[in-house]
């Protein structure tokens, strides 16, 4: 799936933050969102998910060349791992999961390839608010690899984890890419696959 944004303008408040953005995110691609803190990124990652609404421009989705039907392209289309990971603390790990990956449509086999690649299995019978950052995160990557979807949005994926899984990250990153799937990641480190850069400047 293609997500083609054309001379966006988005705000907080009174202040500008894009002003006639405009780029394409193709299939296989990674785009990595730069900028500082405030510049805008992670208000694009809503928008293009459909949680903010632009003051002006367009986000479409095309496959094949025909346009998408917006609602019906994000449902089945995008996923959204934001900088908190959106996960109920009083709840198992694995309810949690089981939660999240039914209501996303995943099958149980999927599940369990999930489990296995992010090596969850031995934290499942753990409340959430027992896990560290970087599992609590490795566990939110678990609903985006048992539910596929084709675009991934990202804020500040790798941040909690630490250097072997932001390692091993890269190879899960190069899977969904290989396979047609494309990121487009809001980051202060460079992500662990090559990307193109767009920088949104400076907060003002």
């Amino acid at each position: 799936m293609r997500v083609v944004v054309e001379g966006l303008h988005l705000s907080r408040g009174e202040r500008r933050l894009t002003r006639g953005l405009s780029f394409v995110l193709e299939p296989g691609q990674a785009v990595a969102l730069t900028g500082a803190n405030g510049a805008g990124k992670t208000s694009l990652l809503r928008a293009v998910a459909g949680f903010l609404r632009p003051d002006a421009g367009r986000i479409a989705f095309e496959r094949d060349g025909e346009d998408l039907e917006a609602g019906e392209a994000r449902a089945g289309g995008l996923h959204l791992l934001g900088h908190l990971d959106g996960l109920k603390t009083g709840r198992l790990a694995r309810d949690e999961l089981a939660f999240a990956a039914g209501w996303l449509g995943a099958a149980p086999e999927a599940v369990e390839r999930a489990v296995e690649t992010l090596h969850l299995g031995a934290l499942l019978a753990l409340e959430v608010r027992k896990l560290s950052a970087g599992q609590r995160r490795r566990l939110a990557f678990a609903r985006l690899l048992a539910a596929p979807r084709p675009v991934w949005l990202l804020d500040e994926p790798l941040a909690p984890l630490d250097a072997r899984w932001r390692h091993d990250m890269g190879a899960i990153f190069a899977g969904h890419l290989a396979g047609g799937g494309s990121i487009l990641a809001a980051v202060h480190d460079p992500l662990p696959v090559p990307s193109t850069e767009l920088s949104l400047g400076r907060s003002e």
